[in-house]
């Protein structure tokens, strides 16, 4: 629903997508809902208590769950709202069967602490984790084991005459197998359900071993801005599918020029923007397969389609460390206005902290000579491209941040080439359903030592091609756009930024602002799937 940002109740928008009957029945809530009339949440991490594979009643406490949280639908408005998804590791422990647990994505198989992975998302080189990852090492993940490739030594997919490298299991203090989203409008409520859940769920073996409070805080103009000031979750993809999605009034939903990506970018047996049907994990025909409403799969016999209107979410702890932010953008405009006092006038810590981000607080993109103004709903317009806009990045830097985690057209190479990059930039979006956590700073100067950041949730189709793409190619990809040795300022590693001005450009040195405190990959089911889950 929320192409714009997460805006207090009651402002005037632009019209919501949403999912048309029955798909709107049949898929959880927060696919298409920010819930931004709830503002107030809890993150509650879940562990599965007995030893093994539970090979009978393994989803009796998604029943006991349901009586005191139904996961919400997305078929309207609701006075609360829950979500749910689930690990690999956790499905397993369920009873799962084995050949339905290999039929999904191997990313989501292998987990987010697979190795090589960790590699890729910046985390985790060697023996040693990175410093954008919190001290000590992340608290939790799925602790997904190793497959048995992995721990074959005589499995190699390759002749190689060298020493063996046997893959690392790595592994966290907390083991998660299910998150539980809730959504409230205050408080004190959101804390009587939480005591009402883990009531539910104890009998069962089921317990929270980490939870989050969740908030968006609306400022008074209705923005809700992360911990850092700026405006949150701007620039959303448009899902269209004929007949499925819907727009506003005219139940129309055409494809977005700007931001527009199929149905099948987000959820499973739809069609994707490389002209395919999403794939997903699929069962086999049953009694309980078909009381639970899941469809024949339209491409296997004898199979019922576990992930149709699924899809997998990715979720990541990030820990905000906002006085290091703003102690380094005061302490690097201080050392442009010593080196440059006569051409510095105009640089403080929020003209640089803009240039970080991409945009100003508000959410407005930075453009050379201001900000791209907002659009006829008095909000951050997100119908733009880069290459005839800003093309050198004399408004929003190459680098900044929103640059590199949605570039739209900005890496075309010629003019012919804009439609080209743009459709290629729109097959990698992620839709995101993330909030913060923790208290708001009193003094963006000086930490209080509190814990606080962004509990990261997206949601995609296809791990690999989506997030892990925008993840390594574009938000640490060293050379991205022409640059050199440079990576994303905001939630990079420690290094630099390249500000383009005329005739000069700032080079300012950034630190690591943001820590992975934990995460893993999650399957978060339609409904049909959630009561199969429960009927094993």
């Amino acid at each position: 629903m929320d192409q714009r940002p997460v805006s207090a109740p009651g402002r005037n928008g632009p019209p919501s997508w949403k999912l048309a009957p029955p798909h709107d029945k049949l898929t959880q809530g927060m696919v298409v809902s920010g819930f931004a009339t709830l503002p107030t949440g809890r993150a509650l991490f879940l562990e599965f208590g007995w030893d093994g594979v539970k090979r009978e009643e393994g989803g009796a406490w998604l029943e006991a769950l349901q009586q005191v949280a139904p996961i919400t639908d997305a078929d309207g408005r609701d006075p609360r709202a829950a979500g749910i998804g689930f690990t690999w590791q956790g499905l397993r422990k369920m009873g799962l069967n084995a050949n339905s647990l290999a039929s999904f994505d191997r990313p989501f198989k292998e987990g987010m602490f697979q190795e090589d992975r960790l590699r890729r998302l910046g985390d985790r080189r060697g023996e040693e984790w990175l410093k954008t990852v919190i001290e000590g090492g992340p608290k939790w993940s799925g602790n997904i084991p190793l497959d048995a490739a992995a721990r074959d030594p005589r499995a190699h997919a390759f002749a190689d005459d060298g020493p063996e490298t046997p893959e690392q299991n790595i592994t966290t203090p907390i083991t998660v197998h299910a998150l539980l989203l809730l959504y409230e409008k205050d408080e004190e409520t959101a804390e009587a359900w939480c005591a009402e859940v883990s009531k539910a769920l104890a009998p069962h073996q089921v317990t929270v071993v980490h939870r989050l409070p969740l908030q968006l805080r609306p400022d008074e103009r209705g923005i809700a801005r992360e911990h850092f000031g700026f405006a949150d979750g701007v620039s959303q993809p448009m899902p269209y599918e004929a007949g499925v999605v819907t727009l506003g009034a005219s139940g129309e939903a055409p494809q977005d020029p700007w931001n527009g990506v199929p149905l099948g970018e987000i959820l499973m047996g739809h069609t994707t923007a490389h002209h395919e049907i999403a794939p997903g994990p699929v069962v086999p025909d049953g009694e309980a397969a078909q009381k639970a409403g899941l469809p024949p799969h339209p491409r296997g016999e004898g199979f019922r389609d576990l992930g149709l209107d699924g899809s997998y979410m990715v979720v990541r702890e990030l820990k905000q460390d906002v006085a290091a932010f703003w102690n380094s953008m005061a302490d690097a405009a201080k050392r442009i206005s010593e080196g440059d006092p006569e051409h510095s006038g105009h640089i403080d810590s929020d003209w640089l902290a803009d240039r970080v981000v991409g945009r100003d607080k508000d959410g407005n993109l930075l453009c050379p000579g201001g900000v791209l103004p907002p659009n006829a709903y008095d909000q951050p317009d997100n119908d733009f491209a880069f290459y005839d806009r800003d093309p050198h990045g004399h408004g929003c830097p190459l680098g900044s941040h929103v640059r590199r985690g949605n570039p739209r057209d900005g890496l075309a190479p010629k003019p012919a080439d804009k439609q080209t990059l743009l459709e290629a930039a729109n097959s990698h979006r992620i839709l995101r359903r993330g909030r913060k956590y923790g208290p708001t700073i009193a003094d963006p100067m000086q930490d209080d030592g509190a814990d606080r950041g962004l509990l990261f949730i997206c949601l995609n189709t296809d791990i690999t091609r989506q997030f892990e793409f925008v993840q390594q190619t574009w938000v640490l990809n060293p050379n991205f756009a022409t640059l050199f040795d440079e990576v994303d300022p905001l939630i990079g590693p420690k290094g630099t930024l390249t500000i383009p001005e005329d005739p000069l450009r700032r080079i300012i040195g950034v630190d690591t602002f943001v820590q992975m405190a934990g995460g893993e990959y999650f399957f978060l089911p339609s409904m049909p799937a959630l009561r199969y889950l429960a009927s094993l």
